[in-house]
Parts: C-alpha cells; structure tokens; sequence
C-alpha cells in the first residue's frame, strides 16, 4: 500500500463517522495516542485533571492539612499536617482513628474543618446534593490527641439531614442545620438544643429558599458571635411564594412529585429577615431592617470583630442600590454606613471584609467605570479609594493587614486572562506578581495570613499545574500537582490550532474571540464554523485557561474537520469596564444576539476556509437561549443551532436572576418579549436540536415544553432529546455525560458535515 493511500483510508476512517448515520454503538475507537474520541474523554477519563483537595490552610502554623491515602485500595486516608517552606509531613489523624465503633473501615471524607485551636476536628461525610452542592450530610467530631474519641454528631437524626456544622470559636460545642432549625450541640455531654424552633417546610431558619441559593449563593445562613455567646441566623418565609413541580417518571410505576417555592419574574418572593438568638435559645432579636421584606434581598451578613454588631448587606428588588447599615446586636436597630448606587444593576460581590480594628472594611465599587477597591469606615463617613486607573479589579484575593498589602486578580491588557497584582492598603502603583513569563489564568487560595498561596496556572491550550508560593514575592517553593499524565497525553495529540483574535463589529466594538482549527487546515477546502455561546451577563466563555473535558471535545471536533470558536459579546462580566458589563441591561437576549451574528459575520470575513452555508451554534443554560435566538432570529445566518437546557420564555425564569438585568416585566415587557426565543420560533429555517433535562430544578423543562408546543404550531420539524429526570447539569444516571455527548456529535455530523478530502472524493 502506498503512503498516500494509507493516508487517504485513514481520513477516510476518521470522517466516517462525520459522514456515515450511524448509531451510537457503531462508532469506531481508533487506538491511536493522536486521536480523541468520546470514550476517551468522557468514559475513560483520560484527560481528567488532578487538582488539590480538599485541603485547609492551618490558623496556627505555616502548615495545610490534606487527606493522604495510604494503602493501595485507596480506602485508608490520614489527615496530614503539610509544612509550607520544608514539605515536611506530619500526620495529624491516622486513618484507623477515622474509623467508628462496629466498622471495619474509616469514613469517607468529603471535607473536615479545623476548630480555631485545632484540637478538633469535624469531619463531613455521606453527603447529599441539596439542588446544586452538596449540603446536607453525616458529621462527626474528632479530638486530635484522643484516639477512639470519635463521634457523630445530631443525636438520632436520620442520615444526612444535617448541615454547615461548625465549631463554636472555643470549641466546646458545634451548630448546624436540621430540619430547617438552627441546632447547637454541646460536645462534652453530647446534648442537643434547637435554637430555632419555628422551622417547617414553608420557614426557613440557617439556610435558604431555592432562589437566595442558587442566585446569591446563600446557603450556609448562620454566624457564631466572635465569643460564641449567640448567632446571627437568616430567615425566610415561602409561604406565598409559587410553587414549582418537578415530575420523575422513572422513578416506579408512579410518578414522583418535588414540589418547591420558586418564585419566577414579578412575582411573590420569600420574606426575608435577620434575627440574633443566645446560643442555648430564647427570644430572638429582629434586626430592624427598613421596607418590605419581600421586596429586599440580604446577600451579606456578618459580625463585627468585637461581637457587638452586624454589618449589613440589603438589595432592593431591583438590585440597584445596596444599602449597608450597622446594626446593635443587642437591640436590633440599625444606622446607615453607605449606600451604592448603579443605573442598572449591582453584583453581589462584596463578601464583608473587616480590617482588624472593626472600625473599617474593604469595598468594591464600579462608580468611577471601573471596578476598584475601597476602604469603607463604619462612622458611615470615611470612604477613600485604593485602587485606581482605566483597569478592572477583577476579585480581591487576599489582605496582608500587617504588611499593609492587598492582593487582586486584574488583567489590564488582556481581558481573556487573570493575572495576580499587589498594591499598598494606603495606595499606590499596582505591580503584577504572576510571571510575565506566563500568560493565561492564574487562580490562587491564600493562607489566613497572607503569606502563602496555592497558585494553578493554566491557558487555553495548557493544563494546569498547581504550586505553592510564597509572599510577598511570589517564590514557588514547589510543585503540589504536575499534572503530568495529562499533559503528556495531551501532547501526544494531533493539536489542533488554538488562540484569540479580536474582530470589530462596527463603531469601534472589537469583541474577543477564542478559536480551535482543525490540525493542517487545508485552505483549499472549506469548513464548518461551529460556535459556542454563553453571552449572558452570568459567564465568560472566552479565555485563556484550560477548558477540561468539555475543551477537549471541542478539540476531538477540531480533528474531525470543524473550526470551534466562542463571541465574547457585550454585557458579559468581562474586566473591561463598568460600560461594557452594563450594555446589556434590560435587554437580555436582543444585544448579545445581534453582537454574536455581527462577529460570525465579521469571522466569515476573516476566514475564508469556513463555509457560510455550515456555520453552527451551541450553548447550555443562557447558552442554550442565545443558541435559539441566534437561529430563530438570523436564519440567513445559521444553518442549526444545539440548544442545551434553554430559557425560551424569560417569563419563566426566577425573580432574583431575570429581574436583576431586565427590570420588572411590567416596566419592560417589550424587551422581555423580544429577549424570549420563544418569540421569533417562527421564523425558524435551519436544524434544531432542543436537549433538557425533565428533573431540571433552574431552567424548567417546562420552557422547552412550551417552545415544541409554539414550533408545533408553526410547523417546524426539530429534533428534542429529554433526560429523564437529570438536573440543569444533566449529569446524573450511568453514561449520561457519556450519552449526552454522543448526541451532540451524532447531530452535529448529519446536520453540520464535514467535507471528505478532494482526493478521497475521487476514489
């Protein structure tokens, strides 16, 4: 045989399944290290990454603690004591000491947790998903130096009903969640107190309703006071609050019904309080928060250092002004320290940080254009900017008070990346710590005092590798995870072409853009163009840091003949302004839509090889939205569009999101119409793949219920694949990943082909 038909048959081989219809099990594993398949990637686990955990920076030594296994069965963990500058191991807590009376072998961690002294140690194990985290589980407590003194926690509570169980600041006692009461459970005798006693399955108390948790991330809802004498503890009432039906027909001969307060756009939220209660129970102390508590969110919540007050956070509905008050613990009320203010929306993204004096507190605001630090003064008058300049401060990392540094993520120069910069608390030019050596991402946890951190380091073609360094001059003292299986695995492959361009979409707006070519692109020959889309204010797609196995099916893609590429539209949470984040408010859905047609418009232009008649979309959540509006809306434009979990109908969807970027509906309805995929299915000319989840608690099926029904009407032929029962993720049941995958690739290969090559064409 010679070399060039060897060649020839191969490619033929590999785009046999772009071109052949075949079924799932049909598909061919090549066993060649160069090629990526489906099985590789989402079966095998090949490409999985190593990442550190869990592990906790110590509060009283320059040490981590990590869970080490010990045998080769990868049952037997100690809990070890990690020395930052030697490495030197200690173990802390053998394995056999993890073990409890009648078992014969130790519990399996899903975290642990330290008391302030560390002569204690929780452990949280048989852990349950409550929606998105898993929250509600088993704990049991430890005393370092006593073996056989293991014991669980919460008395004769079933298994896993307990949550976000933490120490008191002596470590006498522990508090946690049961049964929507906030419990305290004292640990010499093992007796337990309910603190709350209200909590039903309409009140909530130390936790939260569906919508606070999934869009304000609250979930763990109480605060021990400073010296352990009572707790701060959120509420919330759902009664009134509408109520959603998740329907499993898996699960037996009759249906399964969940049912669950969610409260969609302009409707009835829950009523929303904060309340003090002595640590053995009693009367409660109401803090006196202004208006309707249906009407406000609490977002932040925290004690100050000497025990005597709570700073604040309170949103209106509208999410446009944060006001921050200071109120007496003892007797609930309240004064005013500052109020932000935004014409569009604010972020909840201020986690309160206190200065050691309690007298002042970190802030970040985006009133100049640019989101920069504060330093906020609880008189309600001292309020003097950090940082400054036309750069974003991306997230505060850390604070060395001691050493008068502040630590943040910022990318002046680059929006695709995050990079590590210092600047003095009182001031001053900011300076880049992460190497300039190395563009991409860099993430990093930082110890309690500041003087060390765990970087990953990572870029769009790149694996990360975790270190340890220390400051303040960013030394890397060593290498915790290589990720050195992976990355020769990954080099072993045929790469396709990866990087960033930027293309202009009229009026100056240039709009990033990531890119995957296929290897050797043949420029004789045109290729689909398949996009991949997010475009809400919620997530950015485009950057340079590892993707993890969903990047490397773009990559398998990318072999497979197809040029991969994602938009950075405007109103994405970009560093690049207060401007272009605020784009998009009230209108969700249109301006994000038209900037993505503009930039594949604008790609066309700017690479030739990619066919204007095979250009294709994709995206999950808001994704799966854009994907719908992107094909329903500039027909002309997109040949098919894969649409994962979507929110056809904004009406839909819940208060706190929706609400936040697009108003009231009755102040907007226009917009929220013409936002709505569900709006322009009519229009629909190209192939549609419509895939959900039917036990989907966010993004309710619902929705794609209701699209079918208008695509019906219209007659439009579609192709929609439901997961029984599978959440937003879709990721639960065995092969689900495996199988969702496979149906994206198989309707990608009949609806958006891949040209054989002229040569084998002519065989």
């Amino acid at each position: 045989m010679t070399s060039q038909r060897f060649i020839l048959l191969t490619f033929a081989l590999m785009l046999s399944i772009i071109t052949a219809p075949m079924a799932a099990e049909e598909e061919k594993r090549w066993n060649d290290p160069a090629l990526l398949d489906l099985d590789r990637i989402f079966s095998e686990g090949e490409f999985k990454e190593r990442r550190l955990g869990p592990y906790r920076w110590s509060r009283r030594s320059e040490s981590y603690f990590t869970l080490e296994t010990t045998t080769g069965d990868g049952k037997r963990q100690d809990l070890v004591r990690n020395d930052a500058a030697t490495g030197a191991k200690e173990i802390v807590v053998p394995a056999g000491a993890l073990v409890p009376a009648g078992a014969s072998e130790p519990l399996k961690i899903d975290s642990f947790e330290f008391s302030e002294d560390e002569s204690r140690v929780l452990i949280y194990t048989n852990s349950q998903r409550v929606w998105r985290q898993k929250t509600r589980g088993d704990y049991w407590v430890l005393e370092v130096d006593k073996p056989g003194s293991l014991r669980q926690l919460g008395g004769d509570a079933e298994p896993a009903t307990l949550m976000f169980a933490k120490f008191s600041p002596d470590a006498t006692r522990v508090a946690y969640v049961r049964e929507n009461n906030v419990h305290v459970q004292e640990l010499e005798g093992m007796t337990i107190a309910a603190v709350t006693t209200d909590g039903s399955a309409t009140l909530i108390n130390g936790t939260s309703d569906w919508v606070n948790e999934e869009e304000l991330q609250i979930r763990d809802a109480f605060r021990w006071s400073p010296d352990g004498s009572s707790i701060l503890f959120w509420q919330f009432d759902t009664r009134g609050v509408g109520r959603f039906h998740l329907i499993n027909n898996t699960a037996g001969n009759y249906p399964e019904i969940t049912s669950f307060p969610y409260p969609k756009v302009g409707e009835t939220n829950s009523a929303t309080r904060l309340g003090v209660v002595g640590a053995d129970g009693g009367a409660v102390c109401w803090l006196d928060l202004p208006g309707d508590p249906r009407e406000h969110y609490l977002p932040r919540a925290e004690w100050s250092p000497d025990g005597k007050h709570i700073l604040v956070q309170q949103l209106n509905r509208l999410q446009n002004r944060n006001r921050v008050m200071l109120a007496n613990a003892g007797t609930g009320s309240i004064r005013d320290v500052l109020t932000e203010t935004d014409d569009a929306w604010l972020e909840n993204d201020n986690p309160i940080r206190w200065l050691k004096d309690g007298s002042a507190f970190l802030w970040l605001s985006e009133r100049d254009g640019w989101r920069h630090a504060y330093l906020a003064g609880t008189d309600g008058e001292r309020f003097e900017r950090i940082t400054g300049g036309d750069f974003d401060l991306i997230q505060i990392r850390a604070v060395d008070e001691a050493n008068g540094w502040l630590y943040f993520s910022a990318s002046p120069d680059n929006p695709t990346q995050h990079h590590l910069y210092r600047q003095r608390l009182g001031g001053g030019t900011p300076e880049r710590l992460s190497p300039a050596s190395q563009p991409g991402w860099h993430d990093y946890e930082f110890s309690r005092d500041g003087r060390w951190a765990m970087h990953t380091y990572s870029t769009f073609a790149k694996p990360p590798v975790v270190e340890l360094v220390r400051f303040p001059d960013h030394q890397v003292v060593r290498v915790v995870e290589d990720n050195e299986t992976l990355r020769a695995r990954v080099a072993a492959l045929r790469a396709p072409e990866t990087g960033f361009t930027r293309v202009e979409i009229g009026d100056g707006v240039l709009l990033d853009v990531s890119f995957i070519k296929p290897p050797a692109l043949d420029p004789a020959r045109r290729v689909p163009l398949l996009i991949h889309v997010y475009g809400e204010p919620a997530s950015q797609t485009v950057q340079d840091r590892w993707q993890g196995e969903r990047g490397m099916w773009h990559w398998m893609l990318a072999q497979q003949g197809y040029l991969v590429a994602s938009i950075e539209n405007r109103g994405t949470p970009v560093p690049r302004g207060r401007a272009w984040r605020k784009m998009a408010f009230r209108q969700i859905g249109i301006l994000a839509a038209d900037d993505q047609a503009a930039g594949v418009r604008a790609l066309l232009k700017l690479w030739p090889q990619v066919d204007p008649a095979r250009v294709g979309v994709w995206g999950w959540s808001g994704g799966g939205s854009m994907s719908l509006n992107a094909l329903f809306r500039y027909p002309e434009l997109y040949a098919m569009a894969m649409a994962v979990a979507p929110n056809p109908s904004q009406l839909l969807y819940d208060t706190i999101y929706q609400e936040r970027y697009m108003g009231l509906p009755r102040d907007n309805a226009a917009n929220y119409r013409l936002g709505s995929p569900i709006t322009h299915a009519h229009q629909m000319k190209g192939d549609l793949l419509l895939i959900h989840g039917t036990g989907d608690d966010n993004g309710h099926y619902q929705g794609t219920e209701l699209l079918i029904d208008e695509l019906i009407a219209h007659n439009k032929v579609f192709t929609a694949v439901p997961y029984p029962n599978r959440s937003h993720a879709i990721s639960e049941g065995t092969n689900t990943v495996r199988h969702f995958h496979t149906t994206l690739t198989h309707y990608l290969h009949r609806h958006l082909p891949v040209d054989l090559p002229p040569a084998f064409e002519a065989q």
